[in-house]
């Protein structure tokens, strides 16, 4: 099996290093021969990215990194943060549970409850720092971008896969904003708006921008005779920029967000994977909350050698989800010799957290060009997570005190403790030009973080009142070399580690673990450590009409995070798989065949394997869980003009995603799936209004998001439309 996957590995590396070649053989001419024949505005747009914290063409970086800007959000249609993931190769997202619960798998990282995402996210410069805050209602937006492979030597903890950089659009001299009303399946109902103006002009500036979404939801509990999965989303953002001079400037931006709408939505008793004709039958409303607040402060000062940049921030997320214990078995309904006898549960967090980052980059107009930093991060965190017995009378809203001897809905179980965590980085990277179109980059970050917990006095479990304090440490270097060879061309090489931090499960899952015959839980989560390297290149040809880039990665990861439940007391505890090996290739294209007319294609494998699982060696060779075997996007985009006033935006988008596994067992895989979406749009020519027309998984496939042994699955969302009018003024 090793073998096997080392000589498909060497077969594609062959080939990426045949493409590099002809690239680099036959590009100067064709691009000579396109480019007395195009015209100016046809060609492909040039956007600029800051995934290495300094802003470069996209197709100059030498990295991995897709990219969505201002336009592209809005053509695409692209609400909510699975919108951009599902156009993104070798990266799937599995929603499930709460909005504050999600699984995204980046080049075979994957995110699990309780733990960390494997990529840094940073909206408007604020490094998040809790997987809770990850997906969110996308509006007003500038530009996403999503940079694959290790990013640890610049952002640090739980960068092992990648980085997405979200940017919200500022506030300028021109008054100016939008209104959107949309409407849609399930009754969801949506109102979206901006207003934007100067306060003092050329210096102080004032934006608000929000939206809200309502929705019944798609599916029906028959028990309850009402919606099972409601969605009610309210988000408002406010920003004032301050820029007293030419050099100097102060961006204060506050979120605010609060969601109410599904809780647990699993469903027990799958034949498989792909098994999706359950009923929801559950006694008790499913229900799920989360609420986030964040002041951020960001100052710029630039200098005749460079630029000094201060990231303040404040965050505060709380999370609370109640269901009945083994979600939607016949229990639920009474129908055996004890009513309701299935229990009930619940989870809830609160978290605090301040953060500083502070770096210094050189100007960029030097043969040597560097860059160094600080960071720092405090957070409190409190979890809390119980079962009860239900008395058919609800299900009681658990936080820091049990009710062992309630008359409806007792604690049966009760885990909890407070997080004491600190962390703090230090940063820098060199870039060098050894000739003018050669550049050699060397950056590296140390982090360490420090946690502490004290565990309940009231737990049911494990060692109450107890204090465990574990500290996590790691080096995080990269090396690149970029290389362009004639005007068009990118060659790259990278090498790089990242980690992601190890924690504390719930103190005393462990032994409740192996009572219930589950291996391999322990109190302490180790730290996962990643290291990869990568081959690419990056080509520009027919006057920058078309774009063809390709890249071969391979990563090895020691003590990759896996989830597992323990439903006898609702617990969600990670254990580690002490060594998996993954192999990449990803190839993109996209071609304007005419100025208004774009077509685009990428495609991503990847072949993981299991080296080394202590807990269970019979599972070694095996695939890691949560890893499609490959992705594919496939679309298009026509714009087209009816009249002199009115222009028809038309786009289709195609995306497969192969085989996956959910467990490293590889039983009960999920089948390959086939989703396309749909869009038309009927816009002014001024683009001063637009009425469009959207469909979300056009053909109705059926699917399961995710599937968690033995038996618990979680339906996707089934075809839905939505027809949308925005006004700009």
């Amino acid at each position: 099996m090793k073998n096997e996957h080392r000589n498909r590995s060497k077969q594609i590396a062959r080939r990426l290093a045949v493409a590099c070649a002809l690239a680099f053989a036959c590009h100067g001419k064709a691009f000579a021969q396109a480019e007395a024949q195009q015209s100016a505005q046809n060609y492909i747009e040039v956007i600029q990215v800051t995934a290495r914290k300094i802003s470069e063409s996209i197709q100059d970086a030498p990295l991995a990194v897709t990219a969505f800007s201002e336009q592209d959000i809005q053509d695409a249609g692209i609400r909510e943060t699975a919108d951009f993931v599902q156009l993104t190769s070798n990266v799937s997202l599995a929603e499930s549970q709460s909005i504050a619960t999600s699984f995204l798998t980046i080049r075979g990282l994957t995110q699990v409850r309780n733990g960390e995402a494997p990529v840094a996210v940073v909206v408007d410069g604020v490094l998040q720092f809790i997987s809770t805050q990850f997906v969110s209602q996308v509006f007003d937006t500038e530009q996403i971008e999503i940079a694959k492979g290790p990013q640890g030597a610049l952002y640090g903890r739980n960068a092992t896969g990648g980085a997405i950089i979200i940017n919200t659009k500022k506030p300028g001299n021109e008054a100016e904003g939008h209104v959107r009303l949309g409407y849609g399946k399930g009754t969801e109902t949506t109102i979206e708006g901006s207003f934007s103006t100067p306060l003092v002009e050329d210096e102080l500036f004032f934006k608000a921008s929000g939206r809200i979404v309502n929705r019944e939801g798609y599916f029906k509990n028959i028990t309850r005779n009402a919606g099972d999965d409601p969605f009610f989303d309210r988000a408002l953002r406010a920003r004032l920029l301050w820029q007293p001079s030419d050099n100097l400037s102060f961006d204060l931006i506050g979120n605010l967000q609060r969601h109410d709408g599904r809780g647990i939505g699993f469903q027990f008793g799958a034949a498989s994977a792909d098994d999706t004709s359950l009923p929801f039958v559950a006694n008790n409303e499913d229900l799920g909350e989360r609420e986030t607040n964040q002041v951020s402060l960001r100052i710029e000062k630039e200098f005749s050698g460079g630029t000094l940049t201060s990231v303040s921030a404040y965050d505060s997320v709380k999370t609370l989800t109640r269901a009945d214990q083994f979600p939607y078995t016949e229990l639920a309904n009474g129908v055996d010799a004890v009513p309701f006898g299935d229990g009930t549960q619940s989870q809830f967090t609160d978290v605090e957290a301040l953060s500083q980052e502070v770096r210094y980059t050189s100007s960029q107009d030097r043969r040597f060009r560097w860059q160094v930093g600080a960071y720092y991060l405090s957070w409190d965190r409190f979890i809390a997570s119980t079962t009860g017995r239900d008395t058919g009378s609800g299900i009681r809203i658990v936080e820091r005190t049990p009710f062992f001897n309630a008359s409806t809905n007792p604690t049966l179980s009760y885990f909890a403790d407070d997080n004491d965590n600190r962390a703090w980085a230090v940063f820098g990277q060199g870039s060098y030009d050894i000739l003018e179109n050669l550049e050699l980059n060397l950056a590296g970050r140390f982090d360490e973080e420090r946690r502490s917990q004290s565990v309940s006095r009231f737990n049911t479990g494990g060692a109450p009142g107890a204090i465990n304090e574990k500290t996590f440490s790691n080096f995080s270097p990269k090396v690149t070399l970029r290389y362009q060879p004639t005007e068009g061309v990118t060659l790259f090489g990278t090498w790089g580690e990242g980690f992601r931090s190890g924690q504390f499960n719930q103190n005393g899952v462990a032994v409740v673990a192996l009572g219930a015959g589950i291996a391999g839980v322990n109190d302490v989560v180790r730290q996962e450590e990643a290291r990869s390297w990568e081959l690419g290149v990056k080509t520009s040809w027919l006057d920058n009409r078309l774009n063809i880039n390709a890249n071969y990665f391979q990563t090895d990861v020691e003590g990759q995070q896996y989830f597992v439940f323990i439903g006898a007391v609702g617990a969600q505890v990670l254990v580690n798989i002490d060594q998996v090996d993954i192999a990449g290739f990803e190839a993109e294209a996209m071609l304007r065949i005419a100025e208004d007319l774009d077509i685009y294609a990428s495609y991503g494998s990847l072949d993981s394997e299991v080296i080394e699982f202590a807990t269970n060696p019979s599972l070694v060779g095996n695939k890691a869980p949560y890893v499609p075997e490959s992705t594919m996007n496939i679309g298009f985009q026509w714009q087209t003009a009816l009249t002199d006033s009115l222009r028809l935006l038309t786009r289709v988008d195609y995306e497969r995603r192969g085989e996956q596994f959910w467990s490293p067992d590889n039983i009960r895989p999920r089948s390959a799936l086939n989703l396309m979406n749909g869009r038309v749009a009927l816009r002014d020519a001024d683009e001063r209004w637009e009425l469009a027309v959207s469909l979300n998984n056009a053909t109705n496939e059926r699917y399961n998001s995710e599937f968690v042994l033995p038996a618990f699955s979680h339906q996707a969302n089934p075809r839905a439309w939505r027809l949308d009018f925005r006004y700009n003024f």
